[in-house]
């Protein structure tokens, strides 16, 4: 509390500091998308009288995106969940227009004067590529919302492994990953993943990490439908940095109550004849700035008899981690994180932070397989298919 008095000659409100400073975290990222809304208008609208219908409805419209992705983004913490899975989609999807239309005016920005330097004729375009510019973003964004709600495709993946045991060969891992239970992915969006995953009959079920975005409590009935899932050898789950920002401890306990086998750099065997496959599981590459104690080590997770499989699987949510698992003696890796970029243009931008964007790799002697993942992260809005990875192990052929 400030220690200033209050007296008669000096009946100043008292200063509370502490009650601004909790007000900036909010209020410097709502200046940051007012300024970058009102650029994309500024953007737009050059080639347009100020009262043409056209900037008037791109300015309501910007307007109203300016409030409602703040809203959105701020949904979980709303008392009543009808309103805050309204405020939800109509915040993220605002969010997903604003980012086709924020890349796209800049692109025009950027093209139409560069193609006025090179000559060529550009008179009456700047109107029409403005609508262009609207139009496009609306087409990826509805496009985008369909794609992301539609159930995952079934994406089959062989890996040959040389010298398999007979006893593994034809065996079936399913994998799913970055499902991002949340704001716009709920029970019912779970329930249906499940339910395509059991009609595979895999022999063993892998789960690489960000199957959640929020708190236990927030989250508890909507994640119930992983219970349900059945595998022959089970259920291996590793974090994704997404149970770290969401309380990776309380996470943990739930999904080991749901019957989950989290593996935290631990493994565990399976046995099939005389043929032994290690199943091993890191914690997320990030992990080390939140638990110290609980860094990614790969080499751990397998010391011990899993040193010893005929097969060894790494399960690591990001694929950066492959590097490290190549070096640990690990036959294949599983990964997601990436979403494959989830919409352009991010796509471009995932080697910057990963080795590689989505599908199978090699890492010396190593197969390494990233998912695009099964659900998505914030908008609602992809520009390919989510997958449900179906791996299936096969002997190596002298031409493999």
């Amino acid at each position: 509390m400030d220690p200033v008095a209050l007296t008669e000659a000096q009946p100043t409100p008292i200063a509370h500091p502490q009650r601004t400073m909790r007000w900036l975290p909010l209020a410097l990222p709502m200046v940051l998308i007012a300024g970058l809304h009102y650029a994309v208008w500024a953007l737009l609208s050059g080639p347009f009288a100020l009262h043409d219908p056209f900037v008037i409805g791109l300015g309501v419209y910007l307007a109203l995106s300016t409030l409602t992705i703040p809203a959105g983004l701020l949904s979980l913490r709303t008392h009543d969940p009808r309103w805050g899975a309204a405020l939800s989609w109509t915040g993220l999807l605002a969010l997903g227009m604003f980012s086709s239309l924020f890349v796209l005016a800049l692109l025009r920005a950027v093209l139409l004067p560069g193609l006025d330097w090179l000559g060529l004729p550009l008179s009456g375009w700047d109107a029409i590529t403005a609508w262009g510019v609207v139009t496009v973003a609306l087409l990826a964004t509805t496009t985008g919302l369909a794609l992301a709600r539609v159930s995952p495709a079934v994406v089959q993946v062989d890996i040959p492994i040389a010298d398999l045991p007979a006893p593994l060969h034809g065996f079936r891992i399913v994998q799913i990953t970055d499902i991002h239970v949340g704001p716009t992915i709920r029970r019912g969006y779970l329930q249906r993943i499940v339910d395509k995953v059991n009609s595979l009959q895999a022999d063993l079920i892998a789960i690489t990490g960000d199957v959640v975005d929020g708190d236990v409590p927030s989250l508890r009935a909507h994640v119930a439908p992983l219970q349900g899932l059945k595998a022959r050898e089970g259920v291996a789950l590793v974090l994704g940095n997404h149970e770290l920002y969401s309380g990776a401890p309380a996470w943990v306990q739930e999904f080991r109550r749901l019957g989950l086998q989290v593996l935290l750099n631990q493994h565990f065997i399976v046995r099939r004849d005389v043929a032994t496959l290690a199943v091993a599981g890191v914690t997320d590459h990030s992990t080390a700035r939140f638990f110290a104690n609980m860094a990614c080590d790969p080499h751990a997770a397998i010391r011990g008899a899993g040193e010893n499989a005929d097969l060894r699987l790494l399960l690591a949510h990001q694929p950066v981690t492959a590097l490290a698992g190549s070096e640990a003696g690990y036959h294949l890796a599983l990964h997601g994180h990436t979403h494959g970029g989830q919409w352009w243009p991010w796509n471009h931008f995932v080697r910057m932070q990963q080795p590689v964007v989505k599908g199978l790799h090699r890492f010396g002697r190593m197969w390494s397989y990233t998912s695009v993942g099964t659900g998505y992260w914030g908008p609602p809005k992809r520009h390919f298919r989510s997958e449900i990875t179906l791996v299936t192990l096969r002997p190596q052929t002298t031409h493999g």
